[in-house]
């Protein structure tokens, strides 16, 4: 009986790690930086292509290894230019991701999980079942292939990424700092911190992790409600994450970052698009320095959630303002190829 060598992902080998492989098969140390650049700064996913090593080194490396490479197995691109990228992942199952192009910047949406155990009722993500974490080489995957994208449809440089696809970020977190490491990396894709926006539900003890980290990306906090009982019904997470329990976290990020947080709130038809609603958010702004983006919403069925009228937006709009607080309203992209926030179903 022939035995088979079980090949290890080589990307799951810290540097140091390399090293000591290929001090053990009698090569120079050196070796490892070398493969170590072609993987994360150059970003290839054949050993045949780290054409500075011999041919013998790239034999040892097959060998042993394997490069579990995401695939973008189809893509559809939006009316307004917006492309959504369906992504199969080594072991066939499928993540969604997004450019989103305008006119100063590209911005790549990228998943942090296969599904979504949340359940929140606005969107289209929680209705999947969630089948397992990304593991850092395929969330990094998604941003060198959404700055392809950009660099060949384009001619422009990818600017900015949001954690804000399929999936909560931060029940990946070990993963997805990992991502963001590499990402942020001269070793890797040398973009600057500031440039990422890590987006979350809420979840306050890991949003005290974050502070304590010391991380230098941004924070969104999806929102949508700033009254305990309204959240609660269309956010589950509500009920052991309390908007209380969000307040004292939030504060102690801004006592550790000093950056401000961006709240996403989308304004819906009978159910948050009244002046008491716009009043218990104004109130909640107040809780740190922050900014809000009103979202224009994206049905995924022609159920509860709708969007509220242009006269209920500007109302929020007025009020905010009126009262210091930045804000904008957000017009969706690439709502006919179901690429806009809440979307992301896997429906291709």
């Amino acid at each position: 009986m022939v035995e088979t060598t079980v090949k290890r992902d080589i990307r799951k080998l810290k540097l140091e790690e390399l090293k000591d492989f290929f001090v053990q098969h009698k090569e120079k140390p050196f070796r490892a930086q070398q493969v170590h650049e072609w993987l994360w700064k150059k970003s290839v996913k054949d050993f045949d292509d780290m054409t500075n090593l011999s041919l013998a080194v790239r034999e040892l490396l097959k060998t042993h290894f394997t490069i579990n490479f995401i695939k973008v197995d189809h893509m559809q691109r939006s009316a307004d230019g917006t492309i959504k990228n369906a992504v199969t992942l080594h072991d066939g199952l499928i993540v969604e991701s997004v450019l989103i192009p305008t006119e100063k910047r590209i911005t790549a949406c990228v998943s942090s999980q296969v599904g979504c155990s949340l359940d929140c009722k606005f969107c289209a993500t929680a209705r999947l079942k969630r089948m397992r974490n990304l593991n850092p080489d395929e969330i990094y995957d998604q941003v060198v292939a959404i700055k392809q994208q950009s660099e060949l449809y384009f001619g422009r440089p990818l600017t900015n990424i949001v954690f804000m696809g399929m999936g909560e970020p931060l029940l990946n977190y070990a993963n997805v700092i990992a991502a963001i490491e590499k990402i942020t990396s001269h070793q890797g894709l040398a973009m600057a911190s500031k440039r990422l926006t890590v987006s979350t539900v809420g979840i306050a003890k890991m949003i005290i992790k974050m502070a304590d980290d010391g991380v230098k990306f941004n924070l969104a906090v999806s929102l949508h409600s700033a009254l305990n009982h309204i959240r609660s019904s269309i956010m589950p997470i509500n009920e052991s994450n309390s908007l209380e329990e969000l307040a004292e976290a939030l504060k102690y990020w801004y006592q550790k970052t000093k950056r401000k947080v961006t709240y996403e709130y989308v304004v819906w038809k009978d159910i948050n698009d009244t002046e008491e609603h716009a009043q218990a958010l104004l109130k909640f702004c107040k809780v740190i320095p922050c900014k809000v983006n009103l979202i224009e919403y994206n049905p995924i069925d022609d159920g509860q959630f709708q969007q509220a009228s242009e006269k209920a937006l500007n109302m929020y709009m007025d009020l905010l303002e009126r009262h210091g607080i930045t804000t904008r309203i957000r017009k969706s992209r690439g709502k006919d190829i179901d690429a806009a926030c809440g979307q992301l179903a896997n429906k291709s």
